[in-house]
């Protein structure tokens, strides 16, 4: 069967995928990969420099590689703090923390020594920590107003309990994000910080495409009595599924391409900064918004009055269609055995008729 055959069966309701009913085993799911995460921000985030402050020093040399590179800084700071990458211009680029006790020249002059550079080749950049801490203030500053406008957008366009839900996605994707990338040890720079905000938008579009849905298919549902609101919901998010999915493996694809072929086979760390957040992002917002978000919002919805009203009647309508059904088969059984008997009277006990004793009398016998 095609994917599109799949994608209209579940659009009809045909075929369903019971995710808001399985809502308990979605949140131990996210729970066990947030306490995870959780774990992975404990351990601390690992700064690059401009957030922590340090230098910079970018080299190129033919047949220059990342390792070499690393032994030289290694040598030259006596411990292993020193991060080198390879640029995706096939420069050399080592960063030394602030907390070194070491000159910018002194280590031009010493690195010169090292890898066999002029130092008039080595450019070098001095970042001050108090940059990087007004990057962190700014960025941070744009997240809280970022979440603010999209949680009034959401409660203005859908309800309340749709932007809580869409909230609680989002800062789930964010901590799953953030935690990984922790584990990992990738180092957090500004391209960092753009895929966080790019993730947030992703996962945001894709939840908001299931609600639209969601709320078409639940506007006037409490003048009927045939489905519940969480079913309602259910339905929606089969209607979409196919969609997110096919959306998330096409923005999945060029990432992956960036983290395992550009930062990985080729070389260019400078992608993993970005490559990272964003695969781990478009990953767990795909996740959110099937799994966490709608769930979430119908047992937010289920709690009202009206919709509590709701699922007791259309509880009552099934008791009363089931029991319908079960009269229905007894009558139908009943007529059945009822008409075996006589069937089972004809073939049976025939009535033998007695021979009359009048039979041959008044009627010739034959002789003359």
């Amino acid at each position: 069967m095609s994917l599109r055959n799949i994608g209209h069966r579940l659009y009809q309701g045909e075929v369903s995928f019971d995710f808001v009913g399985k809502r308990k085993i979605w949140y131990s799911i996210s729970g066990v990969i947030v306490l995870v995460a959780a774990i992975g921000l404990a351990m601390g985030l690992h700064l690059g420099i401009e957030f922590k402050g340090g230098s910079v020093y970018t080299v190129q040399k033919q047949g220059l590689t990342v390792s070499q590179a690393q032994d030289a800084a290694n040598h030259i700071t006596g411990d292993t703090t020193a991060q080198v990458q390879k640029t995706g211009d096939g420069k050399i680029r080592i960063q030394v923390s602030s907390e070194e006790k070491i000159s910018g020249p002194a280590f031009s002059q010493e690195l010169s020594k090292e890898i066999g550079v002029p130092t008039k080749d080595i450019d070098a950049q001095v970042i001050g920590p108090s940059w990087g801490k007004q990057i962190s203030q700014k960025a941070l500053l744009g997240l809280v107003v970022f979440m603010v406008l999209v949680t009034a957008y959401l409660a203005i366009a859908f309800e309340w309990r749709m932007a809580l839900a869409a909230l609680v996605a989002l800062i789930h994707d964010l901590l799953i994000t953030i935690g990984v990338y922790a584990l990992v040890g990738f180092e957090v720079t500004p391209g960092t910080v753009i895929g966080f905000l790019t993730i947030l938008g992703y996962s945001l579009y894709d939840t908001v495409v299931v609600f639209d849905t969601v709320k078409e298919n639940t506007r006037g549902i409490t003048k009927q009595n045939k489905r519940t609101y969480s079913e309602a919901a259910n339905l929606g998010l089969n209607q979409t599924l196919v969609r997110s999915i096919n959306t998330t493996v096409v923005a999945l694809l060029p990432v992956t391409a960036l983290l395992f072929i550009g930062g990985g086979m080729l070389g260019a760390g400078t992608l993993n900064d970005i490559s990272l957040a964003l695969f781990i992002g478009l990953a767990a917002g795909a996740y959110s918004s099937i799994c966490v978000a709608t769930p979430l919002l119908a047992q937010l919805k289920e709690q009202t009055p009206e919709m509590r009203a709701l699922a007791k009647r259309v509880a009552q309508r099934r008791a009363a269609d089931a029991k319908a059904a079960e009269a229905a088969g007894t009558a139908e059984g009943g007529e059945n055995a009822e008409d075996g008997e006589e069937v089972g009277a004809g073939v049976v006990g025939q009535r033998n008729q007695p021979v009359a004793r009048t039979r041959g009398k008044g009627r010739p016998s034959g002789k003359r």
